[in-house]
């Protein structure tokens, strides 16, 4: 038996697969949008064909809306705009262009100027309810995807995890949403809570939304390059992408470097894409930005 030809193609096989794993560079943006009632529409927003475009509903939430509102448990409820973001706008908007997806997150910071906090009963009882109510959600809306935003917490990272990794992994099995994500931010009282679920239901998430202008105003492009690299080794494996915001938040900002950090990070196959906070924030000044991160993410090669 002539064992060369079959040498060749381990060979092949093996080179093939390096370069596949060493072109991680993205075309990937998202941005979140209808959590602060600016009236902003999916159409609003620049849409470059040229890239992946994710939209996050924000935010769906397991709270009343009585006032003080209530947690419920994990019977979780639409509470972004949805006078300018209902299901014919998501089917409207996909049908316009086909490189658009559309997801929702769970939690955000407050409801009515009230934390929102993760705070199940039981492990058990919130993780059916929350199959049930999501399900119906993504189902009504037509949804691609889910994120996870909880920011504020009553009850252990364990139990965090448990039901998180028990949702996430029933809603892709059931094939109710094709891609996960999650939005921590570098905080003693948010990151262990993200880092227990990464260590056990790791596997079923996507891509790492991380809040990088959760950190100081003024971050340098270096003092960025360095965050970037601590939360990639945190979300080992993971696609952890760059973001900002445009609501005066913190972190590296457009105007002062974050898209030459992310030519630094592109030049080393390391950009997983871009998400921005928010659409909703961006609408007031036309959406430059957005221009700007899809013009450059439509680049990437």
């Amino acid at each position: 038996m002539d064992i060369f030809p079959i040498l060749l193609v381990i060979i092949v096989s093996t080179f093939s697969s390096i370069q596949a794993g060493a072109q991680t560079n993205s075309k990937l943006f998202r941005e979140y949008i209808g959590a602060e009632g600016k009236d902003v529409r999916f159409s609003d927003v620049p849409i470059n064909s040229k890239v992946e475009v994710h939209f996050i509903l924000s935010f769906a939430i397991d709270y009343t809306s009585s006032s003080p509102p209530s947690p419920t448990n994990g019977e979780f409820k639409a509470y972004w705009d949805e006078n300018n973001l209902n299901a014919s706008h998501v089917l409207s908007i996909k049908a316009l262009h086909s490189n658009v997806k559309v997801a929702m997150s769970l939690g955000g910071d407050t409801i009515r100027d009230r934390y929102v906090f993760f705070k199940p009963r039981s492990i058990n009882s919130w993780v059916t309810n929350a199959i049930s109510s999501i399900t119906k959600i993504a189902r009504e809306y037509n949804l691609d995807g889910i994120d996870i935003d909880f920011e504020h917490f009553d009850a252990d990272p364990n139990t965090f995890a448990e039901c998180i990794g028990r949702l996430l992994s029933s809603l892709k099995q059931q094939q109710i949403v094709s891609f996960v994500s999650i939005a921590p931010y570098d905080n003693d009282s948010v990151q262990p809570y993200y880092l227990a679920l990464w260590r056990k239901y790791g596997h079923l998430i996507d891509y790492v939304n991380f809040q990088f202008y959760a950190y100081d105003k003024g971050t340098t492009i270096s003092q960025f390059l360095d965050h970037f690299d601590t939360q990639s080794s945190n979300y080992r494996e993971g696609k952890v992408l760059v973001s900002f915001g445009t609501d005066g938040s913190g972190g590296l900002s457009p105007e002062n470097g974050f898209f030459v950090a992310c030519s630094r990070l592109r030049l080393n196959n390391k950009l997983h894409g871009i998400f921005i906070w928010s659409a909703d924030d961006s609408k007031k000044t036309g959406f430059p930005y957005e221009k700007q991160a899809q013009t450059f993410l439509a680049n990437t090669k």
